[in-house]
């Protein structure tokens, strides 16, 4: 891990918990004071179903979703909340409809891309994005103009850890916000408060992992 203080913050559910490390970080857009680690949200099969039950409320009574389109390797928490989303239930509106779970290629000009196979499944569909994190909101944004561009429609946007709860004019929903982390601060690099002070970056970080420095 990154040198610096790292703890967890803990919700009300149980397997749901964010990790998160201080320090001095670089996205590709943004530099932060905070890595938030959600690997094993990803990975960790417990983890992924607490995130997923944690986002089922804000979907499940009033949303029609057909796909889930993954950013950040989410494809785990995707499907465990296609399995609650589908399950039987009064107020469940898409109980035994099939869900999608889908994941875009980039370009080397970092948009997203899908192959023919793969556009039916966002052609006029109800495709909800979901994410490790949204904080400068940019991939968000991206993903969010590929599915206009392939015809979708956008229900909504959804991840572990969000600083926004707008983006592109979509609601964004999360597990996680700033009030579990009120320092939280993310910054454009030349205007990051670190980088004026003569701290030396941590790490590079992005919805994959770190890499230290």
């Amino acid at each position: 891990m990154p040198t610096g203080k790292t703890f967890k913050i803990p919700s009300k559910r149980q397997n749901l918990f964010l990790r998160v490390t201080q320090g001095h970080f670089a996205t590709s857009h943004s530099h932060t004071n905070y890595y938030i680690d959600v690997t094993t949200q990803k990975t960790r099969l417990a983890e992924a179903k607490a995130v997923a039950q944690e986002l089922l409320h804000y979907y499940d009574s009033t949303t029609i979703v057909d796909t889930i389109l993954c950013l950040d390797g989410t494809e785990v928490i995707a499907t465990c909340l296609a399995e609650e989303l589908t399950k039987e239930g009064l107020v469940n509106m898409n109980a035994h409809q099939t869900i999608y779970v889908i994941t875009p290629e980039h370009t080397a000009g970092s948009q997203l891309l899908l192959r023919d196979n793969l556009v039916p499944m966002v052609a006029g569909k109800h495709v909800l994005i979901l994410a490790a994190s949204v904080t400068t909101g940019y991939t968000a944004l991206g993903a969010i103009q590929a599915v206009d561009y392939y015809g979708g429609h956008v229900v909504g946007v959804a991840s572990i850890f969000a600083t926004t709860d707008s983006v592109g004019g979509h609601t964004v929903r999360s597990c996680f916000n700033p009030q579990n982390l009120p320092d939280y601060a993310s910054h454009v690099a030349h205007e990051c408060p670190q980088c004026k002070a003569g701290v030396k970056l941590d790490a590079l970080i992005n919805g994959h992992g770190y890499s230290k420095l």
